[in-house]
């Protein structure tokens, strides 16, 4: 297995250069493999061989940049599905919270939304293919998927707790084509602003966007307000689409330079733009990155769309996929994403990694440090930076669904304290705060969060073991009281008007729809470029 394993990577990286150098390569692969050898002979207890195999790839890669990276064939089949938009399951995101798998989300019209499951139900007991039922209690999230997915038209039973249900419930769900939206809310603010949230980019994204642009136009929209925040990126076709609903045919979208074959491209709009006359908001954070990059950054370029927020996350580096032996895959940067003026979006990083990857930790400063190299100009002329992600036209800090809280309301939100909460709206399937606290009325759409619900809250987190800091609890309670709601709203009334309500107390996008004569502006700028025949 060794053996083949390694000729497939080697074969599929080097191609034709192995050749060259193959008394080189032989060298280093007798070294890698008497290494090997002596760890399976000699360490103190046995070690399995595909361990230490992807370990050494793993290791290999990561001498390279953070983001070349090695799947196992578990990991690799994951990658595919989230890259297809679809998969066999049960249309369920999981997570292992305090040794429990808790459904994190029941994706809309999937198996598991048409039997009744539901956000924070936990999965305790799955009953395999073979019959037999397993105790869930201490699984991994992966652990859990492995049993819960398979061939399409196969059940899965499950036994779930409840919060309002005494013993488990148990539920028969048939697997089916599950497909992942990407388009996480798509409403309209007022008469003239519509919203449109892009969680990813699926190979689904652009129909998906393309559908709910229609959907909003016909509702009066004149304005998009375009929410890229925490978006990681996705599959480049899709970023290319999707700007070009709003750039005139023949514009730069991005390009790539690298050193290998067809490394050097370029990519433009091809297509008619529908869209060329809507004023665009861009909304961005320290979490948007790669693919999200791309289209706020070109957008920026083109004077087509007024970018607000943070400073991007800085992934710009062009992965290529191979797949190896036996399921396995590599992730090899072979290039390098640049902007249309020329702005290289990627953020440097150190040797060990560690200050790259924690970036979104860090508070984030409009005052930056810029070198004139990395000073490019818009179609407009309008100054615009690079080395190091897509900088904001308007800046405002924002990390958190929009609110800047303190380490404490960070911690509530890490710790899903607002989902658990929110858990006790749903029992037994009516609106009701547990029996605990009759003073609480039930809630309808509009609903506000009280004081009594605060305190309330505010005695919850002890069945979480969160120590309160009063004084951060204070500070954090216009973010406190939003997530309540939302999470709420969410678990009541759909994710719409969840979002559409969260919108109305964010920080971040009420500064961004206080800024649309700016984008109107650009607007203008963009017709009269396309007037003038200047594709």
């Amino acid at each position: 297995m060794l053996a083949v394993l390694l000729s497939a990577l080697v074969g599929g990286f080097f191609g034709s250069s192995v050749l060259a150098t193959q008394d080189e390569i032989s060298q280093h692969y007798r070294i890698f493999t008497s290494a090997l050898a002596a760890v399976e002979r000699d360490y103190v207890e046995e070690v399995p061989s595909d361990r230490l195999v992807y370990g050494a790839i793993e290791g290999m890669l990561h001498t390279l940049d953070p983001h070349s990276s090695f799947f196992n064939p578990r990991e690799y089949s994951a990658m595919r599905e989230r890259q297809q938009g679809s998969y066999y399951g049960l249309g369920i995101q999981i997570q292992s919270l305090d040794g429990d798998i808790t459904v994190m989300s029941v994706f809309e019209n999937s198996p598991a939304y048409r039997k009744g499951l539901r956000r924070g139900d936990i999965i305790a007991r799955i009953v395999g293919d073979d019959g037999q039922a397993v105790d869930a209690k201490g699984f991994t999230a992966d652990q859990a998927v492995r049993l819960l997915k398979g061939p399409k038209g196969t059940e899965v039973g499950i036994g779930i707790k409840r919060r309002g249900y005494e013993g488990l419930i148990d539920m028969r769900i048939e697997r089916d084509e599950v497909n992942i939206v990407t388009v996480r809310g798509a409403f309209m603010i007022d008469e003239q602003t519509g919203y449109i949230k892009l969680g990813e980019f699926s190979e689904t994204s652009d129909r998906e966007f393309g559908a709910a642009l229609e959907q909003l136009k016909a509702k009066g929209m004149t304005r998009l307000l375009f929410d890229l925040r925490d978006n990681p990126g996705g599959a480049l076709d899709q970023a290319i689409r999707i700007s070009n609903r709003f750039l005139p045919r023949g514009d730069m979208i991005v390009y790539t330079r690298g050193r290998v074959d067809n490394a050097d491209q370029e990519y433009r709009a091809t297509e008619r733009s529908e869209y060329i006359d809507l004023p665009v908001v861009v909304l961005v954070n320290r979490n948007s990155a790669s693919a999200s990059e791309i289209v706020s950054g070109a957008l920026q370029d083109h004077d087509r769309g007024l970018v607000v927020g943070e400073t991007t996350f800085g992934k710009a580096l062009v992965q290529s996929v191979y797949r190896v032996s036996d399921g396995a895959g590599v992730a090899v940067t072979t290039g390098r994403y640049y902007t249309p003026s020329g702005r290289l979006i990627q953020r440097p990083w150190d040797g060990s990694f560690d200050e790259y990857l924690t970036y979104s930790l860090r508070d984030q400063s409009e005052d930056r440090q810029r070198s004139a190299a990395e000073m490019k100009l818009t179609d407009s002329g309008r100054k615009v930076y690079g080395g190091g992600g897509i900088e904001p036209d308007k800046f405002i800090v924002g990390p958190v669904e929009g609110f800047n809280p303190t380490r404490f309301g960070r911690l509530l939100y890490a710790r899903q304290a607002f989902l658990d909460y929110a858990g006790r709206f749903r029992a037994e399937g009516d609106t009701r705060l547990s029996d605990a606290n009759q003073a609480l009325r039930p809630l309808s759409r509009g609903f506000t969060v009280t004081d009594e619900m605060l305190a309330d809250f505010k005695a919850s987190l002890a069945g979480l073991k969160i120590k309160i800091d009063e004084e951060a609890f204070q500070a954090d309670e216009a973010f406190i009281r939003a997530m309540i709601h939302y999470d709420i709203d969410r678990e009541l009334f759909g994710i719409d008007e969840a979002r559409r309500n969260l919108i109305a107390r964010d920080p971040q996008a009420q500064f961004a729809l206080s800024h649309y004569a700016e984008a109107n502006r650009m607007t203008e700028l963009t017709r009269a470029r396309v007037a003038q025949g200047r594709r």
